[in-house]
């Protein structure tokens, strides 16, 4: 086998481990890469590795020696995969590396918010316990989750590891239905009907059509007051600027996202414009403990070892 030709377009990434491949090959990495200029950095290469790069069809078509496009996530959405099956390239994704650190994060926000941490942070260091006239200071009402109903919309690796965080803290876990699905699954809740029995939502779907934008102005009407709502599934599954009018205006009880819309967001984005006690932003990393990460890598070598090997694994089809 002659030496198979690696463009890795975002190193930056991943762990600073060595790739361990076993077989004949040469490396081309970038720390990163913008969307525009894959097309040229790709031209010769056999084999993508790529986080979130977007790897559309001009690209598969302007790489004439493309075998494989490895995925170092578990989204595919940036890559092409019709493209990709109609010259026979294989792509592969990592699944499940990052159930338990995903879940974590998602029980921290909702910890930090039932708990109202950002909001007593902010009063500590705004001098208002140093001036009560007693031992503590009463200022947003905390909550305890014990008792309270956590509705998980994606019943996949992490939002099944988050239920069991949750039980295990004495919280009643239900599981969402597809909103607008003609039936409900069994052992799921009608979309509606979830809704209005949640003290805790906590998002971990893909975006797609039928996602988008799942929670929208109406949908946040109709949540009980001081409901409080997570996301670390994918930024677009709730209509931001109406969540921002829900904790301003409305009854809701907080939010913490670690997506959004537009990642990075060198344009702004009206969740990280607005400074609130009860939201908490995180930078998309809650997949990115060091466990995680250095499973994801290993995953991702096994991948492209299989893939070269004849042996594909983790395959993404379209649909």
């Amino acid at each position: 086998m002659s030496s198979c030709h690696i463009v890795v377009l975002d190193r930056g990434t991943l762990m600073p481990l060595p790739w361990t491949f076993d077989f004949e090959h040469h490396l081309t990495e970038y720390d990163g890469t913008p969307d525009e200029e894959a097309i040229n950095r790709c031209r010769d290469a056999e084999i993508i590795i790529t986080n979130k790069v977007k790897v559309d069809r001009a690209t598969i078509e302007a790489s004439p020696n493309l075998k494989m496009i490895a995925i170092a996530a578990t989204g595919f959405e940036h890559v092409d995969l019709q493209a990709a099956a109609e010259r026979g390239i294989i792509v592969s994704n990592i699944k499940a590396y990052g159930n338990d650190t995903v879940a974590e994060h998602a029980f921290m926000l909702m910890m930090a918010l039932m708990r109202q941490l950002p909001a007593y942070q902010r009063d500590v260091a705004a001098g208002l316990w140093q001036n009560s006239p007693y031992f503590c200071h009463f200022g947003a009402p905390i909550h305890d989750i014990n008792g309270k109903t956590l509705l998980i919309f994606g019943k996949g690796g992490i939002g099944s590891a988050l239920a069991q965080r949750a039980e295990a803290f004495g919280m009643k876990v239900i599981y969402g239905e597809h909103k607008g699905a003609a039936v409900c699954r069994e052992g799921y809740v009608p979309f509606a009907e979830a809704l209005q029995q949640a003290d805790v939502i906590s998002l971990h779907c893909p975006l797609n059509a039928q996602t988008r934008n799942m929670l929208g102005e109406e949908e946040l009407k109709t949540l009980k007051p001081g409901c409080v709502i997570i996301n670390v599934g994918r930024g677009g599954l709730v209509d931001e600027t109406a969540l921002i009018a829900a904790l301003k205006y409305g009854g809701l009880g907080g939010a913490g996202f670690d997506v959004i819309t537009n990642e990075p967001p060198t344009e702004g984005n009206p969740l990280v414009n607005t400074h609130l006690p009860h939201l908490i932003v995180t930078p998309h990393m809650a997949w990115g403990s060091q466990e995680a990460m250095t499973r994801l890598f290993h995953m991702l070598i096994d991948n492209i070892n299989q893939g070269m090997a004849g042996t594909p694994q983790s395959v993404v089809l379209p649909k």
